[in-house]
């Protein structure tokens, strides 16, 4: 399985980015998907994930200003965008149909999308 992300940018504070996420060789619906983000000299962090039916969850820091929703791809739509949001974002696929913040609840990864946010 290939993850590729996209729709990373430079976008100034306040502003909305759309990332998404597609799925190549031998994917399955049936597996939970999880947005994550790096910011240089930081941990990889949880951004939120969705489960194969839909359900949603977030990281405080983000909750309310950005939602993951699917169809055959996987999207981020970041709102209300913060100098802080500034990182490489990472899609993953998880080896379950319900996946949490864990890494290790994810097997397989994209190579990730720069967004950078201006004050």
């Amino acid at each position: 399985v290939q993850l590729q992300a996209s729709g990373g940018g430079l976008v100034q504070a306040g502003g909305s980015l759309r990332l998404t996420c597609v799925a190549s060789g031998r994917t399955s619906s049936n597996n939970a998907m999880g947005w994550f983000r790096q910011a240089p000299g930081k941990e990889r962090d949880f951004v939120g994930s969705i489960s194969w039916r839909g359900s949603t969850h977030y990281a405080d820091s983000v909750k309310g200003r950005f939602t993951i929703s699917r169809d055959n791809a996987v999207y981020l739509q970041m709102n209300s965008l913060k100098p802080e949001d500034t990182a490489v974002y990472y899609c993953a696929s998880a080896y379950r149909p319900y996946a949490g913040w864990e890494l290790s609840d994810y097997r397989y990864w994209g190579q990730g999308t720069q967004v950078t946010v201006s004050s």
